[in-house]
């Protein structure tokens, strides 16, 4: 029976928010105004325009422009994931860390001068 009152805690701690959870949903959905659909509450309405606004297809076409932007974004976002943890642990990592990362920056600047002679950058003003 020792082994277990080391679980006790977390126990307490699962019911509690369990119970918060189940608590707090059940007086929303008691308090809460009753939903009625009628007519105009079913229509879709974006952006203040409702379907009757609509003229032609609804289905745009972005340029490729925008995807390419959107690729470029993610790449270097991503870039960013990895140079924090990089940056927190320089210190135990050595040279040999500052020669990884050096290569890793190196090879996305071949990708940012890619993407820039390619035009991703330019917007056609």
């Amino acid at each position: 029976m020792e082994y277990y009152v080391g679980y006790i805690p977390f126990l307490v701690t699962f019911v509690a928010a369990s119970a918060f959870g189940i608590v707090s949903l059940a007086l929303a959905s008691i308090l809460r105004p009753k939903f009625r659909p009628g007519p105009l509450r079913t229509v879709p309405y974006e952006s203040g325009i409702g379907p009757s606004g609509v003229v032609g297809d609804t289905r745009g076409k972005h340029g490729v422009h925008f995807y390419m932007v959107a690729i470029v974004y993610v790449v270097f976002d991503l870039e960013l994931a990895f140079l924090f943890p990089w940056a927190v642990i320089i210190g135990s990592l050595g040279l040999f860390g500052l020669v990884e990362m050096a290569i890793f920056i190196a090879i996305l600047l071949v990708g940012y001068i890619y993407a820039w002679k390619k035009g991703a950058f330019d917007w056609g003003l």
